[in-house]
């Protein structure tokens, strides 16, 4: 198949052997489907000396069974802490002695084990990860010692208000769907899922037709897939040659039951944070460009209106944005801001005003213009280096099922128009909105409300 040209895109099918498209620059795009329905997907990045590889699970917190809570978390750090072939010190070590970094990051969808090395050393790499994806130990006393460490990031992430205020938001927004459940895991699940869960959920998972192994940067595709089916076969895993890869997610939105009401979560802070928000769109709905769009204007920056009202022209916070969150058939949109408590009651009118007022007037030819511009340039500087790139395939693959390139993704987002804009505003300004407060109150009387 020869290389699409700049601005095409195509559906990633699992029964293609190999999808290419070309990207400005002469970047390369390429996926092939291994024995076991191993994917592969790599972006050849000419001039540059390094190469980032990253091998996706598409298992996430919401995937975890009752009993299991706080797994997928729990074998992100164990993954790291051994395998049949290498101790903990030798995967530090393979990556410390060529000057390269590895870590790993679990999301509510997928998790990711990542490296980035120099060109000459991404068959190392790819060596390693596999090792630790297929062939990991879950030693019982590692476990425990992890067990301690992943309380402490708990608590660590529970003295932060912010964080705080964003995790009780999610859960209140998005009520009993899975989502709503922190990725970490709580202090009680940590402590109460044993080691037969843990590793339970590693055998069901880690297999051939869950993993995904995406690649930029200085490197050739062909000789990616055979270091990975090489590394996999090594590990003992079979690969069976008419296996195909799981099927991606469902995308029919879910329906939501979330709380619409003021949850007052009490700190002994000296700045109340404050989220409000409601269900947003889905992953694959085909307005999530004008969501970003939308996020720009509202509160994208420091000419945003959040900031340009109650930062600039009322002087009431020091920081405050617009954000949103899609998944495969849930998401969630949400405004933030910080103040003093004095002022919590005024702040929140604010953040609602504004939403409606984008709502009933929609946008102008200006906004829409800087919006456009900010997200442009945004995306292009985001995809500078490997990793993002490498970060972009596996959620093509994951997520969407289509790739589009740089000049395709510019494309949608100048196209979008302000009508869109306005019409999504209002959408979301029509749903009952979630409140989280994060601060030294009891309940909602104590500012106003």
């Amino acid at each position: 198949m020869s290389p699409s040209p700049a601005g095409a895109h195509a559906p990633i099918e699992d029964g293609d052997p190999t999808i290419l498209h070309g990207e400005a620059g002469g970047a390369l795009v390429r996926r092939s489907v291994l024995p076991g329905g191993v994917r592969v997907l790599t972006e050849a990045m000419p001039g540059q000396r390094s190469a980032t590889i990253g091998f996706w699970i598409g298992v996430g917190s919401r995937d975890e069974a009752d009993g299991q809570h706080g797994s997928t978390h729990f074998l992100e750090h164990l993954l790291f802490k051994g395998t049949t072939r290498r101790t903990a010190l030798e995967i530090a070590s393979a990556f410390d002695e060529v000057g390269g970094e590895s870590n790993a990051a679990t999301a509510k969808e997928n998790t990711c084990y990542f490296a980035r090395v120099l060109d000459s050393d991404l068959a190392l790499a790819i060596d390693v990860i596999a090792d630790m994806v297929t062939s990991a130990v879950l030693d019982p006393d590692e476990l425990e010692q992890e067990r301690d460490v992943i309380l402490e990031e708990i608590a660590m992430d529970s003295d932060d208000p912010g964080d705080v205020a964003h995790e009780k938001f999610v859960a209140a927004v998005l009520g009993d769907h899975p989502l709503g459940r922190p990725i970490g895991g709580t202090p009680e699940a940590i402590l109460a899922v044993p080691r037969a869960s843990v590793v339970d959920h590693y055998a069901r998972y880690y297999t051939p037709g869950e993993l995904v192994v995406t690649a930029a940067g200085s490197l050739d595709h062909d000789e990616v897939c055979a270091r990975v089916l090489e590394a996999l076969r090594a590990s003992g895993w079979e690969l069976d040659e008419n296996a195909r890869p799981r099927p991606r997610r469902a995308t029919e939105p879910a329906e939501i039951h979330g709380q619409h009401t003021i949850d007052v979560v009490r700190r002994p802070v000296e700045q109340t944070n404050i989220i409000m928000g409601c269900p947003g769109i889905v992953a694959t709905d085909e307005r999530r460009h004008t969501m970003s769009v939308l996020n720009a204007v509202l509160g994208g920056g420091m000419s945003s209106r959040l900031f340009q009202e109650i930062r600039e022209k009322r002087g009431l916070v020091y920081s405050t944005y617009s954000f949103s969150a899609a998944y495969s058939d849930a998401g969630y949109f949400g405004m933030y801001a910080g103040c003093s408590p004095a002022k919590t009651g005024q702040v929140i009118t604010l953040l609602g005003a504004e939403l409606d007022k984008l709502a009933a007037d929609g946008v102008t030819d200006e906004e829409l213009r800087k919006a456009v511009g900010q997200l442009s340039g945004g995306m292009v500087l985001a995809l500078e280096d490997p990793g993002s790139r490498m970060s972009r395939l596996g959620r093509a693959e994951l997520v969407t099922g289509v790739f589009h390139d740089i000049d395709e993704s510019l494309d949608r987002i100048k196209a979008v128009t302000r009508e869109q804009v306005q019409a999504l505003a209002r959408e979301l300004a029509g749903r009952r909105r979630t409140v989280t407060v994060v601060g030294p109150f009891d309940d909602a009387s104590d500012f106003g409300l």
